[in-house]
């Protein structure tokens, strides 16, 4: 059996299984689609949303009203608010974060191979270490210009 190279990307991707259940029961997707098939989509939005406005009404109908000075000031994370809210940060809180989720991000790109790593070969294996490489070529730039030194 000759495989088409469509169907070899979906199975790449993961979604292996549902492609062979899809190419061993052909007439199972219809073309004609009517708007008695969406109805039921349209009624569990339609309760989904009556419930939410339900229970905020009900909360705001039944739950104390008590407003004191105390209650309605800005309060975060157990620190009270002093001084200007406009004060300037240090950036490399801001660098800290980015990088933070830069590499994050490229952390979650070696799922997909763990997961597919027999079927991609030694192909797939090469470009992972080509990934590999540029992530710690990124990593090892970071730490000689000196991002990751909080005390500076």
């Amino acid at each position: 059996m000759k495989s088409d190279p469509a169907v070899l990307l979906l199975m790449c991707n993961g979604i292996k299984h549902m492609t062979a259940i899809f190419l061993q029961v052909p007439n199972l997707i219809s073309d004609t689609n009517s708007a008695s098939d969406y109805l039921p989509i349209a009624i569990q939005l339609l309760f989904a949303g009556a419930f939410v406005f339900l229970v905020l009404g009900v909360t705001h109908l039944l739950g104390p009203k008590r407003s004191t000075e105390e209650k309605l000031k800005n309060f975060e994370s157990g620190i009270e608010s002093v001084g200007n809210a406009r004060q300037p940060m240090a950036i490399k809180y801001f660098l800290i974060a980015i990088l933070f989720v830069l590499f994050d991000v490229e952390v979650i790109f070696f799922y997909p191979y763990a997961v597919n790593f027999r079927e991609l070969g030694w192909g797939g294996f090469g470009a992972v270490l080509l990934f590999v490489a540029f992530f710690l070529i990124g990593f090892i730039y970071i730490i000689k210009k000196g991002a990751l030194q909080w005390e500076d």
